[in-house]
């Protein structure tokens, strides 16, 4: 049986249950716990993709949205070649890049001279670079020279589908110039002197025999072009 506890009331109140109180425990560890844990890693996944895209946007953190294809090409071309870059703002020498990698250049209605001029043009006086919304109306003001027989928005949304998905095209691999004092050290026929006996006609080394003077124990004299060719000869006369 319990023990009968006097409350401040004066009223004999008796204390649950020892049981009871397990069980509530339980109940409540399980209530808490119903929702699994999730590794450290996955919540810092989360809070680097919230960044970039309420960077992207210009939005809060309550506010980030996902990214559409305009604004991942114009994060990629962004940050090329500028390690530092964040991808809000792109600089002049990528925006150019970019009208000429996607084909907004063509040479005839817009030409990079009209690229640069555009971009004077949206960009703050103060400022080299310009910002997502900037960039939307620079691509407005080509998409007019570039679609003329169509309306601003619909030229508009051509220059848009140029740009989407697309990413910046890197040159290939930058080529070894010939020198000379490399290509003497290198080409075997002008080698000299004991360096020349290690190598062929062709270029191939000869192995140990272009490093160590081999003795001729054929008996022929060196130089002999019919070596070899004896019992041949004595063969033949003997069948003769």
């Amino acid at each position: 049986m319990g023990v009968l506890v006097s409350s401040s009331s004066g009223q004999e109140v008796s204390p649950q249950p020892s049981s009871t109180m397990a069980e509530y425990k339980v109940k409540t560890a399980k209530h808490v716990n119903k929702s699994p844990l999730r590794p450290a890693s996955e919540h810092s996944k989360d809070r680097a993709q919230k960044r970039l895209s309420s960077e992207s946007n210009g939005t809060s953190d309550g506010a980030a949205a996902e990214l559409t294809a305009l604004e991942e090409s114009f994060r990629r071309f962004a940050i090329h070649g500028d390690t530092r870059a964040t991808g809000k703002e792109m600089h002049g020498k990528n925006w150019s890049k970019l009208c000429k990698d996607c084909g907004v250049i063509d040479g005839k209605n817009i030409t990079l001279t009209d690229v640069d001029i555009v971009f004077s043009k949206v960009k703050k006086k103060s400022c080299r670079t310009i910002t997502f919304d900037q960039f939307k109306e620079a691509l407005g003001e080509l998409a007019k020279k570039r679609f003329k027989d169509k309306s601003g928005e619909d030229a508009a949304e051509e220059v848009f589908k140029m740009i989407e998905g697309k990413s910046p095209i890197i040159s290939g691999v930058t080529k070894a110039v010939a020198s000379p004092t490399v290509s003497r050290l290198t080409d075997t026929s002008r080698f000299t002197g004991s360096h020349k006996e290690r190598f062929d006609e062709t270029g191939k080394g000869k192995g140990k025999a272009g490093r160590v003077e081999l003795v001729d124990k054929s008996g022929y004299v060196p130089g002999y072009k019919h070596a070899g060719t004896y019992d041949q000869k004595v063969k033949g006369a003997k069948q003769i």
